[in-house]
């Protein structure tokens, strides 16, 4: 059974834009090799320039409704300096940014009163490989159904998309399909979804997941493997233009080849036409030119 009072209606796709923060620093990485134990990730990109920098140059360009992630764990020495980075985009641009990585019932009202517009969990709501319908129950109270977007990005074993967490790195008995959305839908207020088998290696998108996300009943974000504008074309058609996209590793501001105004200009959406306000003078006057 869908979600009452949740289904949407089909819709032009958005580009979401993204910030990865790991060891205090933006990144993009390869998504399936961070390693805890190691402490490393193999990296796509390494910026000289801070989180905030991002958020103010999608600020500029109205680009709404895109993440802030925090790569580190809880207990690693480098968590600290990462979630600065991640309040000072979230500050940055105030209710334009979604904030993930590490949170829960108990830390979430901090990210959402330096600017976020959401939390994004994962980890949290899931036990022994299941969702913990407790724990998410906690999370809406917390928060509110409408604030909070849950993290079901998958990676692929026996033929099947299974939800994976701890930084993609612990896959749970959870698989990915249309009756767990609909499921989930009721508790949320829309998914985020990272490929994490492709993410971040520029090679092409995971066509069986968009079919999967199509089916969703509420916002859907995809992310993984995009090289290209062809790619946004096929995540656009795979999704019916119900599902959204984040371009990483590809983006010319992460050191790809996609230039985010092309984004832009691809995309068509009268969303972007109607919240564009491009002020150049404002990111100019905080890198000091």
């Amino acid at each position: 059974m869908k979600a009452e009072g949740c289904i949407r209606k089909a819709q032009n796709m958005r580009f979401r834009p993204c910030i990865d923060i790991h060891k205090g620093k933006v990144k993009q990485i390869v998504g399936g090799s961070l390693s805890d134990e190691k402490g490393s990730a193999d990296e796509n990109f390494v910026s000289g320039r801070p989180a905030k920098y991002y958020a103010l140059l999608y600020k500029d360009r109205g680009l709404g409704g895109g993440h802030v992630i925090v790569l580190d764990k809880k207990d690693s020495p480098f968590y600290e300096e990462s979630k600065k980075e991640a309040l000072a985009a979230l500050k940055a641009f105030e209710g334009g940014l979604m904030a993930g990585g590490g949170i829960n019932d108990e830390n979430a009202e901090e990210y959402l009163n330096a600017g976020a517009s959401h939390v994004i969990v994962t980890s949290f709501v899931f036990n022994r490989g299941r969702i913990d319908g407790e724990r998410l129950e906690r999370m809406k109270k917390a928060v509110g159904r409408q604030r909070l977007c849950l993290d079901l990005s998958c990676r692929k074993r026996e033929g099947k998309y299974f939800v994976v967490t701890d930084r993609w790195q612990c896959f749970t008995n959870e698989v990915l399909c249309g009756d767990l959305l609909n499921r989930l839908a009721e508790s949320c207020d829309e998914f985020l979804v990272h490929a994490a088998d492709v993410e971040g290696k520029k090679a092409g998108i995971e066509e069986e997941v968009l079919k999967i996300l199509k089916t969703s009943p509420i916002k859907v974000t995809y992310a993984g493997g995009v090289k290209d504008l062809s790619d946004l074309g096929r995540i656009r058609e795979l999704g019916g233009g119900r599902v959204d996209a984040t371009v990483g590793s590809a983006l010319s501001v992460f050191g790809g080849t996609i230039d985010l105004d092309d984004i832009i200009g691809y995309n068509n959406n009268p969303d972007f036409a109607d919240n564009f306000r491009f002020r150049p003078q404002e990111v100019m006057d905080y890198r000091g030119e």
